[in-house]
């Protein structure tokens, strides 16, 4: 990310933008994150798996795939996850469990990674061709003051080795729902795979002090299909337990979503026939939760055939 300062800006910038374009998945270093912070991150998340969440896997999921029923292993993911809320409104003071110090490490964190999201939402739209580089984080709010904010929350995994890697996945395909993901990840233990263009599974190989970047379907949908949310999943691995901290900077629950104009009018120019629905992002989540591990494709046409909330109806009276 320094490469931005200097005069390599422009080739970092394309770097990027193909990313986005290409792959819907990136990997940046130097992104302004100590490592003495990532290093406590690290540490800390550790810790507190092994000392409050380890036990509870193994009486829930293990416990499940031991028992051998079919139906439940069709349905499972070998993770152990815990949820951070930061915004619109925190809700890690009210987490039990979790160590004060713990709690300080993780406050700390989420501002450092909202602050590299809102960077990187300017960096987009400025590869977009956007005038307003502010286009993208403004479309994340929604029409109200504090409740308009856009959501932003951690879901802190862990991975442990699983006896039969052949039967579940650490996490099953899929594509997010939200807007921008960063993944600060294992370094010692993969897992990680993206689904290329060519409907090969690709490896993510850890990397030390770096963070994964992925788009979600929202920026799919505002991009007019520019930049692609890409299918990903985490793999059962027999040895090493892996760390997965992921977090979603994602639209305010009543965001009215919808393709950028100045986009639209660029692919008409390049006779783009794609079109995106327009619709409220609280009204998708409702969808995304119970087909979150299908095609994105069906849901976006789901969306365009669903009958029109009376938010989204209010929302969508407004100028675009």
């Amino acid at each position: 990310m320094e490469k931005l300062n200097g005069e390599e800006r422009g080739a970092t910038m394309k770097l990027i933008n193909d990313a986005c374009e290409n792959w819907g998945f990136f990997e940046i270093v130097n992104h302004g994150i100590s490592r003495e912070l990532l290093d406590n991150v690290e540490k800390m998340t550790k810790g507190h798996y092994s000392r409050c969440m380890e036990e509870r896997f193994k009486q829930t999921v293990a416990s499940k795939l031991e028992a051998g029923d079919d139906d439940q292993v069709l349905d499972l993911d070998w993770e152990s996850t815990l949820y951070l809320r930061h915004l619109p409104q925190s809700n890690i003071s009210h987490i039990p469990d979790l160590q004060d110090d713990y709690r300080e490490v993780m406050k700390d964190f989420a501002h450092h990674l909202q602050n590299l999201a809102e960077s990187l939402l300017e960096i987009f739209c400025e590869n977009l061709g956007l005038e307003d580089k502010g286009y993208l984080k403004k479309a994340f709010y929604g029409p109200k003051q504090q409740a308009g904010a856009p959501t932003f929350g951690t879901k802190v995994s862990n991975y442990p080795p699983c006896p039969k890697p052949d039967l579940v996945k650490g996490l099953r395909a899929h594509t997010d729902a939200g807007g921008v993901i960063l993944l600060f990840q294992d370094d010692k233990v993969s897992g990680l795979q993206v689904l290329n263009q060519d409907g090969r599974w690709v490896d993510v190989p850890p990397m030390r002090h770096s963070i994964v970047i992925n788009l979600g379907d929202q920026l799919e949908v505002i991009t007019n299909g520019r930049y692609k949310s890409v299918m990903h999943r985490v793999l059962a691995q027999t040895d090493g337990t892996r760390m997965s901290i992921a977090s979603f900077y994602n639209p305010a629950s009543d965001a009215l979503i919808y393709p950028a104009p100045q986009l639209l009018m660029l692919s008409k120019n390049n006779t783009s026939t794609t079109t995106y629905p327009k619709f409220v992002f609280e009204d998708y989540m409702n969808l995304y939760s119970a087909l979150k591990f299908q095609a994105k494709e069906p849901r976006f046409e789901a969306m365009k055939n669903m009958s029109i909330s009376p938010l989204a109806r209010s929302l969508a009276t407004r100028p675009a």
